[in-house]
């Protein structure tokens, strides 16, 4: 395959896009957890607002993400998964994907209604999403709250699924995503 990708391995692109996103998302949970528990003021404000540009850098690359595998296609699941750990590795994709757009989409909605800029790093402020209202502002922080524990719990079970892969199954899926290894059968 021209992008790098063999029958058995990610791309080098697709490992990058996943280790970078995954080391953003828990960026994203240890800010959120350190601004809950401080005082307003200006540190707190700093807090919100690395996560709210880490939160923006999230979306550009679930963008850039989603193509990429739209052109490049994954490797194959190993033949000897079970249907049903078929269906759950799709549909914890599916959720991964969609709440990697839902969730810097309800923060950026969430802060608009607030009338709250969204800056990426300094460099540029996004525009409101939708108006200011106090009624949409609590709904969508509420919904960003629910959103984030779905992601929290889909991360924990991503991750015990390729540690049982590896260490139960002893197959490829997990080091298929490393870089600088090489997927083989193991005994």
């Amino acid at each position: 395959m021209p992008n790098g990708a063999s029958a058995t391995r990610y791309s080098p692109v697709a490992q990058l896009l996943h280790w970078v996103i995954a080391a953003l998302i828990v960026t994203q949970f240890a800010l959120a957890w350190t601004a809950d528990d401080l005082p307003l003021g200006v540190h707190k404000l700093a807090l919100l607002a690395r996560h709210k540009s880490f939160g923006m850098t999230v979306l550009m690359l679930a963008v850039v993400r989603l193509l990429w595998r739209w052109r490049n296609p994954p490797p194959e699941l190993p033949a000897g998964m079970k249907p049903i750990e078929r269906r759950l590795a799709k549909a914890t994709h599916v959720a991964f994907y969609f709440l990697l757009f839902a969730m810097p989409l309800t923060g950026w909605m969430m802060s608009s209604a607030k009338n709250y800029s969204v800056s990426w790093f300094g460099l540029f402020t996004w525009p409101n999403l939708i108006s200011q209202s106090d009624g949409a502002f609590i709904f969508l922080r509420g919904t960003h709250e629910v959103l984030s524990d779905a992601l929290f719990a889909i991360a924990v079970l991503h991750i015990l699924a390729a540690l049982k892969h590896h260490f139960w199954n002893k197959d490829d899926v997990f080091v298929r995503m490393l870089p600088f290894t090489k997927s083989e059968k193991r005994p």
